[in-house]
């Protein structure tokens, strides 16, 4: 019998809103530990960490109990995929060498366990304001991302992470606004269904949203939620997949 696969998403570990940052790293790193022995795959769906940007010679400080669980469950040979959201954008070579990992940038549609999945973080699909747009294009861009490792990183690690704390701070998505959100990402499975029946099921992050939305009599939407407040994730069997609560 195969082991079961997990998805998780939007830990935004290191974030300065965090009133204790090292207990929020340590209940990651508790529940990867209790399923070290259970789990064929693991799926991170991005903004695992708030910031994060490689530089040439050196990376952000942090992270070193997330990080060294993550590497003992790949030597175990737990296969970890980690998808780049609109936090950690900046992943290059270093997390994917050192830790052993896959790191994927953009949608991934593949079958695990006899079932067809779309995979996004979330904020690359269905509609989206031209401002989010820019911004998205513009943190990708070669040229700017050069330009943006030039600058003293005593500069750009606070800056990140003030930006970051902004909607936290100021209350975030109204709940109109998240539904509008979720609607957007639902609409979505539903065009890409009609156009692709084979897909068993959608899993998004990025809208701190836990859900599970029916697209039709065969497709599911399941939105993962966040480990901020929710400690939410999907586990898949083969047969069922499930949206469930991490408590300690």
């Amino acid at each position: 019998m195969s082991k079961p696969v997990y998805f998780l998403s939007d830990f935004h570990l290191g974030a300065k809103y965090y009133e204790n940052p090292r207990k929020a790293e340590m209940r990651v790193v508790d529940f990867l530990d209790s399923i070290k022995d259970n789990a064929d795959e693991i799926y991170l769906m991005g903004d695992i960490l708030d910031y994060w940007y490689e530089y040439k010679y050196v990376v952000p400080k942090g992270f070193i109990r997330f990080f060294g669980k993550i590497a003992e469950l790949a030597d175990k040979g737990i296969k970890i995929h980690w998808f780049i959201g609109n936090h950690d954008i900046w992943i290059y070579d270093y997390l994917p060498q050192e830790l052993g990992i896959e790191v994927i940038d953009g949608i991934m549609e593949k079958s695990i366990l006899g079932k067809r999945f779309f995979l996004n973080h979330g904020d690359a699909v269905g509609k989206r304001k031209l401002s989010f747009r820019f911004i998205r294009h513009l943190f990708r861009n070669k040229f700017c991302q050069a330009l943006y490792s030039m600058l003293p990183s005593s500069l750009t690690i606070p800056f990140a992470h003030n930006w970051s704390s902004h909607s936290r701070k100021t209350g975030g998505k109204s709940a109109e606004q998240l539904k509008c959100s979720l609607n957007n990402i639902v609409n979505f499975a539903k065009e890409h269904s009609a156009e692709h029946p084979e897909t068993d099921f959608y899993i998004f992050g990025h809208l701190h949203i836990a859900a599970d939305e029916k697209i039709n009599d065969n497709t599911r939407c399941i939105v993962l939620g966040d480990w901020i407040d929710k400690f939410s994730y999907a586990v898949f069997d083969g047969n069922t997949l499930s949206v469930k609560y991490y408590t300690e």
